[in-house]
């Protein structure tokens, strides 16, 4: 895999509270700023997405793609790119570590991101660097703030 960039924050809510601000695609264009659309294309049998379809505009970047999503247990998820107009490939990840007895959450989110059009790989890095503050920190944001309570399947016992 080519090389990845990545960075942590910390949330002032519970794993479950974050991850289900994670889990709730229909809400992106609510906080992440970039994402116009999002829609749900298949879940698994515990509710959470397996594809989504997403709309992007982030200025001069503007693109639609579909990304597959793996659910690790009930603290990390994985996405990878199965198709796009610009993109050659989108790998990214959220780990989820409780801290100060499970009060608050060390969120850690890992991007490669590869486009189809020739890019300098600092400038790809550099790329990469300003996505996942954004995304951390609108995430901060909107859990902090009182996004949903639980994550999809979480109801159900907790499947994995």
């Amino acid at each position: 895999m080519a090389e990845h960039t990545s960075s942590s924050i910390t949330i002032e809510a519970a794993p479950t509270d974050v991850m289900g601000v994670i889990s709730d695609f229909a809400r992106y264009p609510d906080w992440t700023g970039e994402v116009k659309e999002a829609e749900i294309l298949s879940s698994d049998p515990a509710g959470r997405a397996e594809q989504v379809r997403l709309l992007l505009d982030a200025g001069a970047i503007k693109d639609e793609h579909t990304l597959a999503y793996e659910w690790v247990g009930e603290r990390e998820v994985r996405w990878s790119l199965v198709k796009s107009q610009m993109l050659r490939a989108l790998d990214g990840s959220y780990l989820l570590a409780p801290v100060s007895g499970g009060a608050r959450t060390e969120v850690t989110y890992q991007l490669t991101v590869d486009v189809k059009m020739p890019m300098l790989g600092m400038i790809k890095r550099k790329a990469e660097k300003v996505i996942i503050d954004r995304a951390l920190d609108g995430l901060k944001k909107r859990v902090e703030s009182g996004g949903p309570a639980e994550a999809p399947g979480a109801a159900e016992g907790g499947k994995s």
